[in-house]
């Protein structure tokens, strides 16, 4: 997916969006239009969905069904602490592997780190937040990230939270 020097520059410049994202985390995950943090905005590929690669594929499977399992209880205000932390864990977990495995073009891949940063404040939320508010709150955003995931990219078997 990315080498090792725009992995240090992706990393860098996670740095900066995980400071800001504790700042903007509610107001970012009100957001359900396909704009992304501080003024970053998804494209298509030339009005088309980007391609994807099957470790892609599988990792976002994976985040996409841990969050369907909760999602209930999430709307519900009954997911607990420990809960969103487990979920959190399951992102992060996945994140690593995409970022190990996936060989995107490096225009699919540029997009893709979008989305992936809003996953990773999100899951930050989850993880180091400790009022259960801001903890839905920061699960809320990962529902805009793989909404905009199924959006912008070519996975026919992605199943999309429902919220």
């Amino acid at each position: 997916m990315m080498n090792k020097f725009s992995f240090i520059n992706a990393t860098a410049g996670l740095g900066l969006i995980l400071s800001l994202g504790f700042i903007t985390l509610p107001a970012i995950a009100d957001e359900h239009d396909h704009h992304d943090m501080h003024g970053v905005e998804l494209q298509f590929n030339n009005g088309q969905k980007w391609e994807t690669d099957a470790p892609l594929r599988q990792a976002m499977g994976i985040v996409g069904d841990s969050l369907n399992a909760v999602l209930a209880d999430i709307h519900n205000h009954k997911l607990s602490a420990s809960g969103y932390e487990k979920l959190a864990e399951q992102v992060n977990a996945q994140i690593t592997y995409m970022f190990e495995n996936c060989q995107l073009e490096p225009a699919a891949d540029e997009q893709l780190h979008i989305v992936i940063a809003r996953m990773m404040v999100s899951s930050q939320g989850m993880e180091h937040s400790s009022d259960l508010k801001d903890k839905r709150q920061a699960a809320v955003q990962l529902v805009g990230a793989l909404n905009n995931y199924a959006t912008y990219f070519v996975d026919e078997d992605f199943v999309k939270p429902k919220h």
